[in-house]
């Protein structure tokens, strides 16, 4: 995201985030992913399909279940996208196809209809596996929310096993009855260029820059700005840090008004766990957070965003709203 939206939610006390959490913990025992974790995935042994009991699954590994923290703004949304993505996304031997996702989307109480823009998300495939990295707000109202599924996803067909993944904008809605998803927007990337930037190359590259398959893939493209490539490697220098969006999968515009977010535009990236440490952890020292912030804006970023209403640097160069409670937004603008 770039810039502060109005009006957002504001987040809600820890007595009214962990009564939102018992109400949804029981749909949550199927979720892909982990709490403001992604752990590697496991060797290939065993996979947890969405009844709960290990099944077999040669090559595919074994995927763990995403919750969400105690200090999440409305959890609730969260889990209800990261539910029909691990739904759409993941099957057993002899359940794969577009029929067969329907019926997986429609027993969580969602339009059958969903499974038809799961794009990349839906591969033609014997079997699946999907682990959720993160899910992060690309924005978040009292009534609506974007969500971003940022997956990796391992596909079966015949003996062959390849890895994969994106990143899925999941729009929802809220009413008397709770959130439901009114729409899903899947990351598209597009192909890899020649020759390559040698920032972005670099990026690529460099292990303590940690990518998803969609951020990775919109490097490769070519369609970001190198000005995001040199600020991550000026940032890795000091700090590991995980990204969660970079252009595609991203909102077109700063949710909630008409302004173009930088985001689509290659000029932003996203950050939501700086040395091992989730931005939306409450165990996370403060100080981290502050210092990864103040660093990427030395770093030329304009418009830097996180949980942290900070002080000081240029007129507007750091904000914080609820959307950016659980990630740090490092914006450009070239």
């Amino acid at each position: 995201m770039n810039g502060p939206r109005a009006p957002v939610a504001a987040p809600p006390g820890r007595r009214t985030v962990l009564a939102g959490l018992a109400g949804v913990a029981l749909g949550a025992a199927s979720c892909s992913g982990r709490t403001g974790s992604a752990p590697a995935a496991r060797p290939p042994q065993r996979s947890v399909p969405r009844g709960g009991s290990p099944s077999a699954s040669p090559g595919l590994p074994r995927t763990s279940p995403w919750r969400p923290t105690a200090a999440e703004v409305q959890p609730a949304a969260k889990l209800r996208a990261v539910r029909l993505v691990e739904a759409i996304g993941a099957w057993d031997a002899g359940r794969g196809g577009v029929a067969a996702a329907r019926a997986r989307v429609a027993a969580l109480g969602l339009p059958p209809a969903l499974a038809g823009q799961a794009g990349p998300l839906l591969p033609t495939a014997d079997q699946a596996a999907l682990q959720v990295v993160d899910a992060q707000y690309g924005g978040i109202l009292s009534r609506s929310a974007s969500v971003l599924v940022v997956c990796r996803q391992w596909i079966r067909r015949g003996a062959a096993v390849s890895a994969g993944g994106t990143t899925v904008d999941v729009r929802l809605s809220r009413s008397g009855r709770g959130w439901t998803v009114g729409a899903l927007h899947p990351a598209h990337p597009g192909p890899a260029v020649r020759p390559l930037a040698p920032e972005n190359r670099a990026v690529l590259a460099e292990d303590r820059i940690v990518l998803p398959p969609a951020a990775a893939a919109d490097l490769r493209s070519g369609q970001v700005h190198t000005s995001v490539a040199r600020a991550m490697l000026a940032l890795a220098r000091t700090y590991r840090l995980e990204v969660s969006v970079v252009r595609s999968g991203h909102p077109l515009d700063v949710f909630g008004t008409s302004r173009p977010s930088d985001h689509p535009r290659g000029r932003a990236f996203d950050v939501w766990r700086v040395d091992g440490h989730a931005v939306v952890d409450p165990a996370t020292p403060r100080g981290l957070v502050e210092r990864f912030m103040r660093d990427a804006a030395a770093a030329g970023s304009y418009n830097v965003g996180g949980p942290l209403p900070l002080t000081g640097g240029a007129a507007g160069q750091f904000f914080s709203d609820a959307t950016h409670h659980d990630h740090v937004h490092v914006g450009f603008r070239t």
